[in-house]
């Protein structure tokens, strides 16, 4: 059994205060994320819940969390996801969907703490012509 001297002492002692920062700042994005879209903040700390409230703001039913529990499209429909929390955000452009797929923590930390963003509405099977008409009237506000 290592004491807590010996923990601390070990090599990767670096990575571990590194995936804890991260962690906590992926936390934070979520919260204020959750937070601007009208949901509860305290769903971004609880592992399942999470998810169903993204599923929630992009306007895919909850059901879908399944999708994460097949190997290799679980990428796929992450990646989508993530382009589509963009997309409820009013970003519809391919920069737009390279940082979020790239810098996906930092960008949705952005998202949540920006003022200038705001978010418009689910995306999922929501009518182009809509999309539109959501978009300019978001501009001209």
């Amino acid at each position: 059994m290592e004491n807590l001297s010996e923990i601390l002492n070990h090599e990767n002692t670096g990575m571990m205060i590194l995936v804890v920062l991260l962690l906590l700042i992926g936390a934070v994005a979520k919260w204020r994320m959750f937070i601007k879209c009208n949901q509860p903040g305290i769903a971004a700390i609880v592992p399942v819940y999470d998810v169903v409230v993204t599923l929630r703001l992009v306007g895919r039913p909850a059901w879908q969390i399944v999708y994460f529990l097949i190997p290799v499209f679980n990428l796929y429909f992450g990646m989508r996801l993530l382009i589509e929390i963009a997309q409820s955000f009013g970003k519809r452009s391919v920069i737009d969907y390279i940082f979020v797929l790239i810098f996906n923590l930092f960008y949705l930390l952005n998202l949540g703490l920006a003022y200038n963003e705001e978010y418009q509405g689910p995306v999922y099977k929501v009518d182009p012509d809509k999309l539109k008409e959501r978009d300019s009237q978001y501009a001209t506000a």
